[in-house]
């Protein structure tokens, strides 16, 4: 199975800055692309932003402008830098993994979440 570990939430003033990391294990073949979602309180998940593993990269309207996205590919981990972080930008984020296995069976994996708490 592949494994996804999720670091560096935390709480941060409005207009601070956190940098997320994610890192897939297991027995993967290719991973296509990553992704991360949030889920605030009393709201479904979102994608806040994906990259492939080419390279493109796509991000909510909240958040263009503001967060990026990049990945290691040699690694399987996927970063999420955030910027000028607001308040309404506090969730649980989560980390998604899309792939291949080495079986050649495709995979979708997600992680436990790691908290973001942005205070005015």
């Amino acid at each position: 199975q592949v494994q996804l570990v999720e670091s560096g939430g935390g709480l941060v003033q409005a207009g601070g800055s956190l940098r997320l990391s994610c890192a897939a294990s297991g027995s993967i073949l290719r991973i296509s692309a990553m992704g991360w979602y949030r889920q605030a309180p009393g709201k479904q998940r979102e994608l806040v932003a994906g990259i492939t593993s080419g390279g493109s990269t796509n991000y909510a309207d909240s958040v263009k402008g503001r967060f990026t996205i990049s990945r290691d590919n040699a690694k399987n981990t996927v970063y999420l830098q955030m910027n000028s972080l607001k308040p309404e930008d506090t969730a649980v984020y989560y980390c998604k993994a899309e792939g291949l296995l080495l079986s050649i069976r495709t995979f979708g994996s997600w992680g436990q979440g790691t908290e973001v708490t942005v205070s005015s």
